[in-house]
């Protein structure tokens, strides 16, 4: 089992920048692929920013390239999503995942098997 905490979100302005942190427990291991996915109320849960544990290549979601970075600590057990010039539409609850896929990339949030409780990021105009 791998247990994941987050935190980090806030309430912010239009422009500013939050850093959420994901630490991990457990069998950690087990993990290879380490998402920041985010949920609005209607909408879908989509991925922001994914990292390989091991090879540390990053893959961003369209909406946040070259606003967003994920990163990882040394030991590998904090996982951090800095959120630059931040927008409106990135409020959302945000949610980091782990996934113990090694045969081929997790694809959407059923390839996940830990979650997060999630950290909420409300930016406002």
């Amino acid at each position: 089992q791998v247990q994941l905490v987050e935190s980090g979100g806030g309430s912010v302005q239009a422009g500013d920048s939050l850093k959420l942190s994901c630490v991990m427990s457990g069998k950690t291991e087990d993990t290879y692929y380490m998402t920041w996915f985010r949920q609005a109320p209607g909408k879908e849960r989509e991925g922001v920013a994914r990292i390989h544990r091991l090879t540390s290549i990053t893959l961003y979601a369209d909406s946040v390239k070259d606003r967003f970075t994920i990163s990882q600590d040394g030991p590998k057990i904090t996982v951090y999503l800095h959120m630059n010039s931040l927008k409106p539409e990135d409020t959302a609850m945000y949610y980091c995942a782990a996934s113990s896929l090694w045969t081929r990339n997790p694809v959407g949030p059923a390839d996940y098997d830990y979650w997060g409780q999630g950290t909420q990021v409300t930016v406002s105009s």
